[in-house]
């Protein structure tokens, strides 16, 4: 019997998205419009209606814009996570940052309408969970979701993730995180251990 080097969990992971027909990749330079275009079409405009991750009954203009795309991409401590289709199109994206005290941060999370109802954005969080603790050690995993997107919270939930307690303030006055259409918006912080 010959002996097969041991997949990480990582690997498990991307051939679960392969077998899905989804390959998934680090994001790029070349990727940031199309990163951008799908982030778009997941939360924000009448486009993002026709799934059910849309913020744009909560909130107006732009989720993300090719230089926050960049600056995200430069950060040294941080790796963003693309799932194209068969098609070789952008369908899903996970945003993950290296740990402070032993917990990862997990943001972005976007499903263009096109890749909704597939189960790659719950693929891509098992991804995502197991990427921060091969690459970075990460005991556990937090993000902050918006209070009003109940279903998203919800959706979160019945994956391992649990409320903390805690409440962090929307950046009113900073329309780079969008165009408030309510003034009772804050973010809930979520979390999950992860071993």
């Amino acid at each position: 019997m010959t002996a097969h080097p041991s997949a990480t969990l990582v690997d498990a992971h991307r051939r679960k998205l392969g077998a899905a027909g989804f390959e998934v990749t680090e994001l790029t330079s070349a990727d940031i419009s199309d990163y951008v275009e799908l982030v778009s079409s997941a939360y924000r405009g009448e486009g993002s209606k026709q799934g059910w991750t849309t913020e744009a009954d909560l909130l107006g203009g732009q989720r993300l814009d090719g230089p926050m795309a960049e600056d995200m991409l430069a950060e040294a401590d941080s790796q963003i996570l693309l799932a194209r289709d068969g098609q070789g199109r952008a369908v899903a994206s996970v945003y993950v940052r290296e740990p402070e005290d032993g917990a990862s941060y997990l943001g972005v999370l976007a499903v263009s309408p096109l890749g909704q109802g597939k189960g790659v954005g719950s693929l891509l969080i098992g991804l995502a969970e197991a990427w921060v603790v091969e690459h970075w050690g990460a005991a556990s995993m937090r993000m902050s979701v918006i209070n009003k997107r109940d279903e998203l919270i919800a959706y979160y939930e019945r994956r391992g993730y649990v409320r903390t307690g805690e409440i962090e303030p929307f950046p009113y006055g900073d329309e780079r995180f969008g165009l408030p259409k309510v003034d009772d918006l804050e973010f809930v912080l979520l979390a999950k251990p992860l071993s």
